[in-house]
């Protein structure tokens, strides 16, 4: 490992753009920050990784002037500065990007790119050459989107778009982007890596925050990995091999990153846990039939917009079918809401797990036990004994890191996040279970624990259909995968004998 104060141990002939040392932060006494370092040169771009909960995040919110150090020294261009606001952090020209988007929904495309900072003409604002200039950006980012739209009729995807447009229209030093791809498509992705190289070659540095190893190799030139509040590495991002980052970011290495399949096949002669005939909704779903076994895990591959999360929220009733059948044990469901399919046994995790899958201002105890209120009635009260019990025991059992039972979930990294929304199904003791993009945000310690859980399950029983974008993960947990296109089923493969090449064709060729 290479010294953190100096990237790669050489000895910079320029003072670099900006310069964390020896950074502290706790909260309520717990350190998050216990002497972090950061050195990124002008017009680099550097990768920063670790686990959930590492403190990236609060080391990126005290450079943006959000979160105020307790200790440690900033130096930008070579001098230290105090930055105790975001107006400090933007007078030196930092931008930050967030991976919890903040856009007013109610204002347009072009409102928000300007928002605070509006083109004036007579002490008023001028509007026409607000959209003319929003129009100039968006086109020169390569970005397909009309400044007239009010952002509330955007997809979150696009909404993306438009905070990355805002943070290029103001950054004239550093743009730091905390996970900026999470909700993009493969070509949305290639459209941000150009317009960060375009960033690069003005001179502009930036800070890239991500768990995706596979992308930050394609862009950064840097790498700095944290863990538990400390710096533990910085150095050249490896292109293909990234064993001694993520030992770095671990402290482990992950040999069996896939825990192997069971011996015991699903049981072929019992009925389906799961089976869908011919299910479709308007034009979002055509005829889809497919069975799920207990004991399965069954991959679901498809393209942006091939309908695999439309199909999870049919079988679930969130957005209910208007044909065909759904079969819970060989019985017929009628499963025209969330609150039938529960009742039935299955279970959502959906994609969006802040919008939909918790309630980010209760706390742990009460998102757990949210699903299965039964259990924790006596005599028409909840036994707020018996929740506390429930949730220590899976705060222990999934390893979710919080001070307590009482953390408020909204204070939570994505890990844990995802963690809670584990709990509570399985607290509910669901056996049908629906995982839309189960790993989506999370580090790769946190995605091995998520993938360990996923084999457990199935190897007591349960059936799984995953969705996912990572054919890696596809390939790695599945037993089948079934391809989707065009809002429809085009393939089933047996996982063992498909390749990620003949995943790909069937989802782009049908």
């Amino acid at each position: 490992m290479t010294d953190p104060a100096v990237p790669g141990g050489r000895a910079p002939s320029n003072p670099p753009v900006v310069e964390l040392r020896d950074i502290e932060k706790a909260y309520g006494g717990v350190p998050v920050l216990k002497g972090a370092h950061l050195r990124v040169d002008v017009g680099e771009i550097h990768g920063l990784v670790g686990e959930n909960g590492a403190g990236k995040s609060t080391l990126m919110k005290i450079l943006a002037g959000e979160v105020v150090r307790d200790d440690g020294q900033i130096l930008w261009l070579g001098q230290t500065v105090n930055i105790q606001a975001r107006s400090d952090a933007a007078e030196l020209g930092i931008t930050m990007i967030h991976q919890e988007l903040n856009l007013a929904p109610h204002l347009t495309v072009a409102e928000n790119i300007f928002l605070g900072r509006e083109p004036q003409r007579r002490g008023l604002i001028d509007r026409s050459r607000e959209v003319a200039e929003a129009r100039t950006s968006l086109e020169a980012l390569g970005f397909d989107l009309n400044p007239l739209t009010p952002v509330r009729k955007l997809s979150l995807a696009q909404r993306q778009l438009v905070e990355i447009a805002r943070a290029v229209a103001r950054t004239t030093r550093l743009v730091i982007m905390d996970e900026p791809t999470s909700s993009l498509s493969a070509k949305e992705v290639d459209e941000l890596f150009a317009v960060i190289r375009q960033l690069q070659t003005h001179g502009t540095a930036v800070i890239f925050v991500t768990h995706l190893l596979e992308e930050l190799a394609q862009v950064a030139d840097r790498v700095t990995v944290l863990r538990d509040g400390d710096s533990i590495h910085n150095g050249p991002m490896p292109r293909e091999d990234f064993g001694e980052l993520i030992k770095a970011m671990v402290g482990r290495e992950l040999k069996d990153f896939f825990p192997p399949r069971t011996s015991r096949l699903a049981e072929a002669e019992a009925a389906p846990a799961l089976e869908v005939r011919k299910l479709g909704r308007g034009s979002d779903l055509a005829d889809i039939s497919f069975s799920l076994r207990h004991g399965e895990i069954v991959g679901l591959a498809g393209l942006v917009g091939a309908g695999r999360t439309e199909l999870a929220e049919a079988i679930f009733g969130a957005a209910p079918a208007d044909r065909g059948q759904i079969l819970i044990d060989g019985e017929e469901a009628a499963i025209r809401s969330p609150r039938d399919a529960i009742a039935h046994g299955l279970a959502l995790l959906t994609e969006d797990r802040k919008r939909t899958g918790l309630a980010l201002n209760l706390s742990i105890a009460q998102n757990v036990t949210l699903a299965h209120l039964a259990a924790i009635v006596r005599q028409g009260r909840l036994d707020l004994g018996k929740e506390e019990q429930v949730a220590r025991g899976f705060l222990d059992r999934l390893r979710i890191r919080a001070p307590s039972t009482t953390q408020r979930v909204g204070r939570l990294s994505g890990g844990n996040q995802q963690k809670v929304v584990l709990a509570k199904w399985l607290f509910r003791e669901a056996r049908v279970l629906l995982f839309d993009e189960p790993t989506r945000g999370v580090d790769v310690g946190t995605k091995a624990e998520i993938y360990r859980l996923m084999r457990n399950l199935a190897d007591q029983g349960s059936a799984i259909l995953m969705i996912s974008s990572e054919l890696p993960e596809i390939l790695g947990m599945t037993d089948r995968v079934l391809v989707m296109r065009n809002r429809r089923l085009v393939k089933e493969l047996v996982t063992a004998q498909t390749t990620q090449e003949e995943i790909i064709r069937c989802a782009t060729l049908g």
